[in-house]
């Protein structure tokens, strides 16, 4: 009898690998032979912490969001999948009815349910049931590894595409983790001529240069007025946009110095409620500061990028993982050693 190894997170550092009951697709949905899920920061927090933010881990949570898997079973009414196509599956199902959906903005839906987010069961499984219109076709050339890395790479397209990135942009990227990185596969697939990755790490900037970054620079030493300098002899000008992915309030204060004039500080990694950053310098030198949440309507772009071979995103995975031993692959996430980058979790049962 099949059973449904997932990988549950309890509380706080607790995970456990365990046998759930495999769900049934509803209306609308498809069931997946989940294949591949990659780890995100955000899963290793909510392990480490119990929490993000307002979103509190209260009750038993499967982990995983950044996945992909193939059709096993079809809810009434799918038309658009059939069994065996193999998918990448798009986290965040949203009400489809409020006035951000109607707009095209549905990561902004108040009712969104987003895999792994509590008290939402993410995908980290042998199977899972999804809605069939957040699941997108993967071409005969594109696999399941690379379907699992839309996510983070959607999140490079959104920000991008809010940041304004066109042909011949000059872009400055805080922060070498998988999200700066796939912002800068995204920014150099837009056209940017010249992209500078800052990081507090050495080996991840030697990282971002095996990837083909044009320009890294360590920020581990100097105040933010002196690492905006050099960032500007690094690129041979002020970045027109700065696209912040660390998190940390030191990398925004930087950003926004170093930003040109009439440029656009994008923020995607997640800042603290309250920070300290120079906004006169920004408002007298009319430097838009911009927020940015996960992605909308990116799927098909960032899959678009990945078929055509616009981007090559496999690099990004340095460590692979059975479901079977997800306990050592949190683990693996969570100092992050011998170079990881992006780990990921194969879920199919060889």
């Amino acid at each position: 009898m099949e059973k449904n190894l997932s990988a549950v997170l309890y509380g706080i550092n607790d995970l456990r690998i365990e046998n759930q009951p495999i769900p049934e697709p509803g209306p609308g949905e498809v069931q997946l032979a989940m294949q591949d899920v990659g780890i995100c920061g955000s899963d290793v927090h909510y392990w480490t912490h119990g929490r993000i933010g307002d979103f509190i881990l209260t009750s038993p949570m499967l982990l995983g969001h950044e996945a992909s898997g193939v059709v096993s079973k079809l809810g009434s009414g799918v038309t658009n999948l059939a069994i065996g196509d193999r998918v990448a599956v798009e986290p965040g199902v949203p009400c489809r009815m409020c006035k951000f959906c109607k707009n095209g903005r549905y990561n902004l839906c108040s009712d969104i349910r987003f895999c792994a987010t509590p008290p939402i069961h993410g995908n980290l499984a042998r199977y899972y049931c999804h809605a069939a219109d957040f699941c997108y076709k993967l071409p005969d050339n594109v696999s399941t590894e690379e379907g699992a890395l839309l996510e983070p790479l959607s999140v490079g397209v959104h920000a991008c595409q809010r940041a304004g990135v066109t042909i011949g942009s000059t872009v400055l990227i805080s922060g070498a983790g998988p999200i700066g990185l796939c912002c800068y596969l995204t920014a150099k697939a837009m056209g940017a001529k010249h992209v500078c990755i800052t990081d507090v790490d050495d080996s991840r900037l030697q990282f971002a240069k095996t990837v083909g970054v044009d320009h890294v620079l360590s920020v581990r030493a100097g105040t933010s007025k002196e690492l905006a300098s050099q960032i500007e002899m690094t690129l041979g000008q002020k970045p027109e946009i700065s696209i912040e992915c660390s998190g940390n309030p030191a990398g925004l204060k930087t950003s926004i110095l170093a930003t040109a004039n009439g440029g656009c500080v994008l923020m995607v990694g997640m800042q603290p409620d309250e920070v300290t950053v120079p906004l006169l310098n920004a408002a007298v030198r009319e430097v838009d500061i911009k927020g940015t949440f996960r992605y909308a309507n990116c799927y098909p772009t960032a899959l678009s990028m990945i078929a055509t071979g616009q981007v090559n995103a496999k690099p990004l995975i340095t460590h692979r993982y059975n479901l079977e031993d997800s306990l050592k692959a949190f683990e693996h996430a969570r100092t992050m050693r011998d170079g990881a980058v992006k780990i990921m979790i194969h879920c199919a049962q060889e």
